[in-house]
């Protein structure tokens, strides 16, 4: 199981640069956003989402300011309609608690039920994410966060939402 520390080591150990804060516990955007971290336009918002018959979830990462349109995904995700999953089917997959919620998590999925869907807003660039712990925030460029998710497996694409 990755907790903040596993995933510290997994950055070092894949040469994967990152900038680590370690802050006081978040649990929403508006928390997040008080702590005024560096690189505000790396900011997320990670949305945990399966359709209406559980066959699929997505972890959906957009930018922190933006709504989510679940009838828009639906339709470029050709899925049946889409709803946020529950506290405990977050916990049975990825191994987090409300408030935790990031793309690191699908390394925990290791049945890779979980698919990966990052805004095309953060392509080429950074993005922000907890460490599978909400008292720390890492900054690293969202390339690298692709394609760790994809050594492990994990389902990972850039999407325009």
């Amino acid at each position: 199981m990755y907790g903040k520390k596993e995933i510290y080591a997994l950055l070092d150990e894949r040469g994967i640069e990152y900038e680590a804060i370690e802050h006081e516990a978040v649990y929403n955007i508006e928390e997040a956003d008080a702590l005024n971290l560096p690189h505000r336009e790396a900011g997320t918002k990670n949305l945990f989402i399966k359709d209406d018959k559980k066959r699929n979830y997505y972890l959906v990462v957009i930018p922190s300011a933006q709504r989510l349109d679940l009838r828009a995904l639906r339709d470029k995700l050709d899925s049946r309609p889409l709803k946020f999953a529950n506290e405990t089917e977050l916990m049975d997959l990825l191994g987090l608690i409300p408030g935790q919620v990031t793309p690191l998590g699908t390394l925990n999925d290791s049945e890779h039920k979980v698919k990966v869907v990052i805004s095309s807003y953060f392509r080429d660039g950074l993005m922000d994410a907890h460490p599978n712990d909400n008292t720390a925030t890492v900054i690293l460029k969202t390339d690298d966060v692709m394609a760790l998710l994809r050594s492990f497996g994990v389902s990972a694409e850039y999407l325009d939402i």
